[in-house]
């Protein structure tokens, strides 16, 4: 990207499972430079009918592209999951259209949840917990000191982490989208 034009964030994505449960939420902002330009975007969505969440990180429009390239990999692979995940880290790393995204997946189901980056990263956390974006740490601590302390299903968790990350970052808002599988 140009350095005269400004960056442009939409960010924290968190998801977590627990209990044979999957939630995925997201902040509402998109921040171009320092200017917050949004405060009720959605950056999470349901697929394949619900049983599938996934949500982006970064420019909303490579966010969206890569949302769209996902679910051709579950086009060609429908009952697997992690093997799509894979297909789409492998073609997002060798395709020179791909690898100029700029955007982070986060894609969960009630079984596998990953990180997918364009070099190629696929990131399965043990614990059941993903966090991307400028507010994912944050979120990430948020949600890990939940589950460890408390018994609340993951959409609770998802929640309040969220909300803490945006009180916390100052490019994650508290405006939070959550969705459950």
């Amino acid at each position: 990207m140009s350095e005269i034009l400004p960056r442009i964030r939409a960010t924290t994505i968190l998801a977590v499972r627990r209990n044979g449960k999957v939630a995925l939420g997201g902040d509402g902002q998109v921040t171009v430079g320092e200017t917050v330009m949004k405060s009720n975007a959605h950056k999470v969505r349901a697929i394949r009918g619900g049983k599938l969440l996934a949500g982006f990180a970064g420019s909303a429009a490579d966010g969206m592209r890569l949302f769209e390239k996902f679910e051709e990999k579950l086009e060609r692979y429908p009952e697997n999951m992690p093997r799509a995940a894979v297909e789409l880290a492998k073609d997002w790393r060798s395709d020179r259209v791909l690898r100029r995204l700029e955007a982070l997946l986060v894609v969960v189901d009630r079984d596998h949840g990953f990180v997918i980056s364009g070099t190629g990263e696929l990131i399965e956390p043990d614990d059941g917990v993903l966090a991307i974006g400028s507010g994912g740490a944050y979120a990430l601590a948020a949600a890990r000191a939940l589950i460890t302390n408390t018994d609340l299903e993951p959409k609770q968790i998802v929640e309040r982490s969220l909300r803490i990350a945006g009180e916390i970052c100052v490019y994650t808002n508290t405006n939070v989208t959550v969705l459950e599988a």
